[in-house]
């Protein structure tokens, strides 16, 4: 077992959460624990305890982890549209395909639990970045709604996009054809693009 001088303690936050990374590119959170994590990196668990607070922090460190690379994959996409209609459907498709490449970092966001206790600005401010690029895109492409209006309208579409995804990532769309999931953002982007329009 390697000592807790061995590393200075960035240098441990980064090993354990490439560690944890690369167990979620092939198995759910949910086979993971803390005495594992630390066997990954030649520590003890109270190492671990000692530098994120608990497993739940770790936990939600891998969130945010999780959260920068789809906000960075979201940042590219957006900056290849023509319009803010298709820098909407770019961040559609991008979280699509975020979490078809990524199926079990990407379920932890929205699996992992504070267990009543208050989220850590850090992550807030992610989340509200997230959102925030959805809210200012629906305020681009329909100028005539009011802040209210842009909020209600934005999470309705998260809404949309996300059950889509997770549909299409747990495969549990029930066709008898294949669905493509970016048509379905399509059907449902062109009812809000239309109805914009009007």
């Amino acid at each position: 077992m390697a000592r807790r001088n061995d590393h200075t303690r960035e240098e441990l936050v980064n090993m354990t959460l490439e560690q944890v990374k690369n167990f979620l590119n092939e198995h759910p959170h949910h086979e993971l624990s803390l005495r594992k994590v630390a066997a990954m990196i030649g520590y003890v668990p109270s190492t671990l305890v000692n530098v994120f607070g608990n497993y739940n922090l770790l936990l939600l460190h891998a969130v945010a982890q999780t959260l920068d690379e789809l906000s960075q994959e979201a940042q590219a996409c957006l900056a290849d549209a023509q319009s803010p209609e298709q820098a909407l459907r770019n961040l559609a498709y991008c979280y699509l395909d975020f979490a078809i490449a990524h199926p079990y970092r990407w379920q932890l966001i929205f699996q992992h639990t504070m267990n009543g206790e208050d989220l850590p600005e850090w992550q807030s401010d992610r989340i509200n970045n997230m959102t925030g690029m959805l809210e200012a895109l629906i305020g681009q492409v329909s100028s005539n709604m009011n802040e209210d209006e842009v909020l209600e309208t934005s999470r309705v579409i998260w809404a949309g996009v996300h059950g889509i995804t997770l549909l299409t990532v747990d495969d549990k769309l029930f066709t008898s054809t294949p669905v493509d999931g970016k048509a379905l953002i399509d059907n449902l982007l062109d009812t809000y693009l239309n109805k914009w329009k009007q």
